[in-house]
């Protein structure tokens, strides 16, 4: 085991892939010494040379060197494109994966990240735990924004709101002191929701035409129709129209039994009614009549009494001397 840890080591800082040993060994010009252990017939997918106990390595040409951690042992295996957590660094000699900065989650290389761990925030491809004045971080995100605008209450960067200020209704990230065409306020939850209008189904078919709770003595009846309310509208949508309509319909005239009888009684009835009213009509013209004759018998009564008192008080009245002496 110690002679294959000494040789993975060797083969590491010496010649990472199989063409360079052999020009390394060519240019020293010397026979290449078959090393215990190590392979050019590997069949991990991608290895060039590899080790039963150290896994590739070198790898096939494009092809990213990264090792693999597995307790206290690290295998090599050989990648089109390195993990997250690490870059991809080519060289004439080998392309190795190398490890990102410790609160890096991503990076482009050793200088840039393109995504933080949690704790740090992404600003110009550096992690740091503060952001720069005028911006403030987004734990979604893990970047520096924008601070919010002025309506937001709290924001998920410069354009997307998350919360309003108290009054106004969010909508797709914004906030609006009155809701857009189509879009209706929810005051429970303060957001601008799609209005939803009033849809019906079909007409049914018009009922039989016959008036309800008879059958004859008339020449026109009523049939209706109806139809469903398949969605109810919201506040301010569009109202339901009629879901139900009444229309006049002609019909075959039938005659009635017993239609005379209740004719004659109907007659009757009238009849009994003109003789009453004409009975009161007399009556009150009568009364009219005592009422007029009594008042004339008044009005003569006090004709007289205001004569004889005129009589009485002319022969009572003393002659003026004077008017004794003129005659």
């Amino acid at each position: 085991m110690q002679l294959q840890l000494i040789s993975f080591v060797w083969i590491i800082l010496h010649c990472m892939d199989y063409t360079g040993c052999q020009q390394h060994s060519s240019s020293r010009h010397r026979p290449h010494k078959q090393i215990s252990g190590v392979s050019s017939g590997c069949q991990q997918g991608g290895c060039l040379t590899c080790s039963d106990y150290n896994g590739c390595l070198s790898c096939k040409p494009r092809l990213f060197m990264h090792l693999e951690r597995i307790g206290m042992k690290q295998i090599g295996v050989c990648m089109t494109s390195c993990p997250l957590g690490f870059y991809g660094t080519r060289s004439p000699e080998r392309n190795i994966c190398t490890k990102c900065r410790s609160e890096c989650d991503s990076c482009f290389n050793k200088n840039f990240c393109t995504r933080c761990r949690a704790g740090f925030y992404l600003h110009l491809g550096k992690c740091q735990e503060n952001c720069p004045e005028g911006l403030v971080h987004s734990d979604t995100q893990r970047e520096c924004v924008l601070k919010c605008p002025a309506e937001c209450e709290s924001c998920e960067n410069s354009e997307t709101c998350t919360r309003c200020r108290p009054g106004l209704y969010q909508l797709s990230g914004r906030c609006h002191e009155v809701c857009p065409e189509d879009y209706e306020p929810s005051d429970n939850l303060m957001e601008c929701t799609e209005k939803v209008h009033c849809i019906v189904g079909e007409w049914s078919e018009w009922s039989p035409c016959p008036r309800p709770a008879r059958t004859c003595g008339f020449k026109r009846g009523q049939e209706t129709r109806t139809r469903q309310i398949l969605q109810q509208p919201s506040t301010h949508g569009n109202p339901c129209p009629d879901i139900s309509e009444i229309k006049k319909c002609p019909v075959k005239r039938k005659k009635c039994q017993g239609g005379r009888r209740r004719n004659e009684r109907r007659r009757n009835r009238n009849n009994r009614k003109d003789k009453e009213n004409q009975e009161g009509r007399q009556e009150r013209k009568r009364e009219r009549e005592r009422e007029r004759d009594t008042g004339e018998r008044e009005d003569s009564d006090n004709r007289n009494k205001t004569e004889h008192r005129h009589r009485r008080g002319h022969e009572t009245e003393p002659v003026s001397p004077e008017v004794g002496l003129v005659q």
